[in-house]
């Protein structure tokens, strides 16, 4: 990926190396260690997230939307280290595409922070760990990211820089959607249905994460030329690495499409590669007609 020359997103707060101060104590979980605790959840019936904060830390109260405020000192603006600009630039990318593509439709599109974080850091939507994997918080509007992350997406086999693109891009994915009011719906939906329907409204709204990283490649590469040789098989990779009945096969599960809340590794490629070829959110109609 050509993102060395790319300009710099001043919507960065750089919490590493601070941590959360309700995280001290607590223990440091691997991906695979993640994926044992998501299946728990899946299986009890709990929150995945709630456990993993319980496990984070044994001071951590987990609430959702309009949790409790951090005491942590945050530098904001462009990070210096190379894992930091790159992430940095990376969001940039996904500004100058958005902004455009809303101004199309008529609308504005309101840039979402970026946080850096080390081990454990608090958001409006609680107390998350690394092991928590990255996430879209829709009540503060920001993606909360251990760069660390990307050694474990190496440990199941996707490597590469695009790959560590597709991943931000997939959860600034998440926040189109929340503009565009489509999380709020699929939340007020999912308040009145079974589990079973719930977890194919949330398969549907992460599929439609990964067709928006899609767009955003698409006209990112447009405007800035920045794919080389292989970034798109990368991407691609990381896609089919991280889907649900991959994970459960690793978990030892049997795979259990019910219990789906991402999607299947074939059905995140897919829709990677239909936002990449279409570079248009009408092509990304996950939920049917």
């Amino acid at each position: 990926m050509r993102w060395r020359t790319g300009r710099q997103s001043n919507n960065v707060e750089d919490r590493r190396g601070q941590g959360s101060s309700r995280g001290k104590g607590g223990m440091k979980i691997g991906l695979l260690g993640t994926i044992a605790i998501v299946l728990i959840g899946w299986y009890m019936g709990a929150n995945p997230i709630q456990l993993l904060g319980l496990v984070g830390g044994a001071n951590t109260i987990l609430g959702g939307f309009g949790g409790g405020s951090s005491s942590q000192e945050v530098t904001t603006g462009v990070p210096q280290d190379d894992a930091g600009r790159f992430a940095s630039v990376v969001l940039a990318s996904t500004e100058d595409v958005w902004n455009p593509v809303f101004r199309q439709l008529g609308g504005r599109y309101v840039e979402p922070k970026l946080v850096l974080f080390t081990d454990s850091t608090d958001s409006v939507c609680g107390y998350s760990t690394a092991a928590t994997g990255p996430f879209y918080c829709p009540g503060d509007q920001k993606v909360y990211i251990d760069l660390g992350f990307f050694r474990e997406l190496q440990n199941l086999g996707a490597s590469g820089d695009f790959a560590q693109a597709y991943v931000l891009g997939h959860e600034i994915g998440h926040h189109v959607q929340n503009l565009m009011g489509t999380t709020d719906e699929v939340t007020r939906l999912q308040n009145s249905m079974s589990k079973t329907d719930g977890n194919a409204l949330s398969v549907a709204l992460e599929l439609q994460a990964d067709c928006y990283a899609g767009v955003w490649a698409h006209h990112a590469h447009q405007q800035f030329n920045i794919l080389e040789s292989g970034d798109i098989e990368e991407a691609i990779n990381a896609a089919g690495s991280i889907g649900d009945d991959r994970l459960q096969r690793m978990s030892g599960r049997r795979i259990n499409p019910d219990s789906f809340t991402h999607g299947s590794s074939t059905q995140r490629m897919e829709w990677f590669q239909r936002g990449l070829k279409s570079g248009d959110l009408k092509s990304c109609n996950t939920f049917g007609s």
